[in-house]
């Protein structure tokens, strides 16, 4: 078995321990200012500050660990005029930066598309971003490959 490389993980939080979720719910609380300090925040969430300080710099959300990075992306898309166009003004109309497109041809009406974006500058975090993708008119499946430097 090959060893990662990067020691990142996309895990689904409903499998996460629950001192980690409080972790995560903690940082959110702090970010917002629901909770002005840690001591406030860690009480909110019924978690004591030892675990807080053991998990917080190991727990972000994933768009967090995407901001400043490059991503690919794979796409399943109609094979219809326009929808690849769609895809691409939605990513620059949020400061997304494609770098790289793969198209390959079109099988049964459906054409899958590789883009790796580069998004530093968006405007929205990359999980809205998505969403948005998701909803244009043509796509049919929407994943993420990976995310780097």
């Amino acid at each position: 078995m090959k060893e990662n490389d990067s020691g990142f993980y996309l895990v689904r939080e409903e499998i996460l321990p629950e001192a980690i979720k409080k972790t995560i719910k903690v940082k959110e609380m702090l970010k917002s200012g629901e909770a002005r300090t840690v001591n406030k925040a860690v009480l909110m969430a019924n978690l004591s500050r030892s675990a807080y300080y053991k998990y917080k710099d190991y727990v972000f959300p994933f768009f967090e660990a995407s901001r400043n990075k490059i991503v690919a992306i794979n796409l399943l898309l109609s094979n219809r005029p326009g929808v690849l166009s769609s895809v691409l003004n939605t990513i620059s109309g949020d400061q997304g930066n494609v770098l790289t497109i793969n198209q390959g041809i079109p099988r049964q009406g459906v054409a899958s598309v590789a883009l790796t974006i580069e998004t530093e500058l968006l405007t929205v975090d990359l999980e809205a971003l998505l969403d948005k993708l998701r909803m244009v008119a043509g796509v049919k499946r929407l994943e993420i490959l990976g995310h780097g430097d």
